[in-house]
């Protein structure tokens, strides 16, 4: 069985027999593959570009599995999905392999079907060479928004709307969206939620000198001053029910007036809505317009909260850490070590990134020491170890439910992004008890 000629592999293994039959076996399948007997060598090749997966042993004389990857995540942008080898004797360094950002493991004795599987589901989802956002500057969980992105450039009259709770990260996704589609138009963003009652139209729509007591000249407002660029509404669950009429006929006709003037003003950029809230309860409630909620529910990212981004986590946690040392001259940055990243794993983040964000700032104004701890970040010093088949199994329940929303549960355009048969997808939502409402 061919697996196509675009899947082309990186293989790290040292021991001879193997790595020969493992070439020989992938390039039987129709894979390219590119056998490397050491580290340095792998990643050379892999800085070049071209692989949609590496596939690497664990344990190597020199260069370990886990050196590599910490080396191939600093060198290789986007980073390939990776693969590790383990025995049962390196279970723990696997465990820190997953949570570093590793794809999968696989242990040993090799299945190879189990092998041939997972390497034609992962290449799938590869990142390309040529996208604007690296992977390495996303956040694993959040990659499934940010490939959804390009397919909005030919649609600038749909709108976009984001979902979330408070933090996590509802903003950062629509400046992507602005960074991706029109990085050289304006970005405007409103909170809703904060806009003074009596000045709110003014603020969207811009007014004509004299339309009010105090209005002494001409003022654009968010909806001029967008442009041709993105207009981001942040809260929109907020805006007064005579401001969603006025919204409303922006977004069906594409033109505003200023408050006060006769003119009729083209809208001709992105509209981006963000919201904490449950709009169909706020619809239920009478304090949102139904006309309204459709309009806007075409394009929709439901950002899931920190606590089921376990793989984000750490992550962000060494961005922050890189931002911070940046700031104050700080290098190397303190390090996290296995019982604080067990801490920030087992902890839910109520406050979500912001809140990850914040502690980890706090934590390097008072540390003196060369690593973080768990106390420095307010949580508790000893937190349960997950083994890893639940590190796994969670993992993949997070992303079949980010393929299932994102395609709006539809099975079989989920099981194709996901690079897996339908019914293997009913095997895997069966297992991880993956429902409809979760």
């Amino acid at each position: 069985m061919s697996s196509g000629p675009n899947i082309k592999v990186a293989l790290l293994e040292d021991d001879p027999i193997v790595g020969e039959s493992l070439q020989e076996r992938l390039e039987i399948e129709g894979m390219g593959c590119d056998w490397f007997r050491s580290g340095d060598e792998a990643l050379d090749a892999l800085e070049a570009g071209g692989y949609q997966l590496v596939l690497s042993d664990i344990r190597m004389p020199g260069m370990d599995g886990e050196t590599f990857f910490a080396a191939l995540r600093a060198r290789v942008q986007p980073l390939p999905p990776s693969v590790f080898i383990t025995g049962y004797g390196s279970i723990e360094q696997a465990v820190r392999l997953l949570r570093q950002g590793a794809a999968d493991y696989l242990t040993k004795p090799l299945d190879i079907q189990e092998l041939l599987q997972r390497i034609r589901e992962l290449a799938a989802e590869a990142p390309v060479q040529s996208e604007r956002k690296a992977a390495d500057e996303v956040a694993p969980g959040m990659r499934p928004f940010f490939d959804r992105i390009p397919r909005l450039a030919p649609h600038p009259e749909v709108v976009v709307l984001i979902q979330g709770e408070s933090g996590v990260g509802k903003e950062v996704l629509a400046r992507h969206i602005h960074e991706s589609l029109v990085p050289d138009e304006p970005f405007e963003a409103v909170n809703c939620g904060a806009l003074p009652e009596h000045l709110a139209a003014s603020e969207l729509f811009g007014h004509e000198k004299g339309a009010f007591t105090g209005a002494t000249q001409r003022h654009a407002g968010a909806f001029e001053r967008a442009g041709a660029g993105v207009l981001f509404l942040d809260e929109i669950g907020d805006m007064p029910l005579d401001l969603q009429v006025q919204l409303l006929r922006v977004i069906q006709e594409r033109v505003f007036q200023r408050v006060g003037g006769e003119q009729t003003l083209p809208f001709v950029g992105r509209l981006v809505c963000a919201t904490h809230q449950d709009l169909q309860q706020r619809v239920r409630e009478g304090r949102f317009r139904e006309d309204l909620y459709y309009r806007l529910n075409v394009v929709q990212f439901c950002v899931p909260p920190l606590r089921k981004r376990p793989a984000d986590v750490l992550w962000l946690a060494e961005q922050f850490l890189a931002e911070n040392a940046a700031r104050v001259g700080r290098v190397p940055p303190p390090a996290i070590d296995e019982a604080t990243r067990n801490a920030m794993l087992a902890y839910s983040w109520p406050g979500n990134v912001r809140e990850l964000k914040n502690a980890i700032d706090r934590a390097c104004i008072f540390c003196d020491s060369d690593r973080l701890t768990p106390e420095m970040l307010g949580l508790p010093a000893t937190a349960p170890e997950r083994n890893l088949r639940s590190a796994r199994d969670e993992a993949e329940r997070e992303r079949i439910l980010e393929a299932l929303d994102s395609h709006r549960w539809q099975m079989q355009r989920t099981a194709e992004a996901l690079g897996i048969s339908r019914k293997t997808l009913w095997e895997k939502m069966k297992r991880l008890g993956i429902q409809r409402g979760r």
